[in-house]
């Protein structure tokens, strides 16, 4: 917290009661070649949490918890993170965001070069159905490998894991997000999910080069939902894109 110019490398962090690597209000932090396990089970077990940070990488890491492999909090701009390792979990999370009126948006986060093995998502982007000013923009996820994946590619306003659920509208404005060179297997049939805003709907989301196909022993094909939702695809997108 509060740091600048900093280095963790080589650490393994086992059985963290809570989130294992905390970064915030800090810049220029490299982190590399870490080692984090917790049990699949353990709520909260955050890998790395990153929030109000600029300026973070994280790369050549094996991350293995019960909850987030990374989460990207409000604040947080300038992030690379690349040759991750991620599974079991809930994959690599752009938030929650949404959580206030007031909060710091979220711009400029590529993930890269990246495997996901028996997650519940792959890459998420996820905030609370309430009013906010906050935002995600400039999102790029390339190059990654899906291995039995729930929900590979995810953008969901209406998150609410403990069913105390706002049910109002999201303030949080998700723009400029690109999926490219994404291919693997996912484990539920919806493999591209875009439930966005109502009132503000998400724009500016690109697909290039998807191919995800559905595990399934009923042989039932991948599908993509969405929901207010805008933008374009590129090259060869399967399962079939819903713009």
């Amino acid at each position: 917290m509060w740091c600048n110019n900093v280095l963790l490398k080589g650490l393994t962090s086992l059985d963290s009661q809570r989130v294992h690597v905390g970064i915030g209000y800090s810049s220029n932090v490299r982190v590399e070649n870490v080692k984090i396990t917790a049990p699949s089970g353990s709520p909260n077990t955050d890998g790395i949490h990153v929030q109000n940070s600029r300026g973070i990488t994280i790369k050549g890491s094996i991350i293995k918890t019960g909850d987030d492999c990374i989460s990207i909090g409000p604040g947080s701009m300038n992030m690379w993170i690349e040759q991750i390792g991620c599974g079991p979990g809930h994959g690599i999370s752009v938030g929650s965001l949404g959580s206030s009126n007031n909060e710091e948006g979220v711009t400029n986060i590529t993930v890269t070069n990246s495997v996901f093995t028996k997650t519940q998502n792959g890459v998420r982007v996820k905030s609370w159905a309430r009013p906010s000013g906050g935002y995600a923009r400039n999102l790029m996820f390339s190059n990654l490998i899906m291995r039995n994946v729930g929900y590979p590619i995810l953008i969901d306003q209406n998150y609410c894991p403990d069913n105390n659920c706002p049910r109002q509208n999201s303030g949080v404005k998700v723009s400029q997000v690109t999926y490219k060179n994404v291919k693997g297997t996912s484990s539920t049939q919806q493999a591209i999910k875009f439930d966005c805003s109502k009132s503000n709907p998400c724009t500016g989301i690109r697909l290039q080069d998807i191919k995800l196909t559905h595990n399934d022993r009923l042989r039932r094909s991948a599908v993509s939902y969405c929901r207010n939702a805008r933008g374009r695809r590129g090259g060869t997108v399967i399962p079939r894109s819903c713009f």
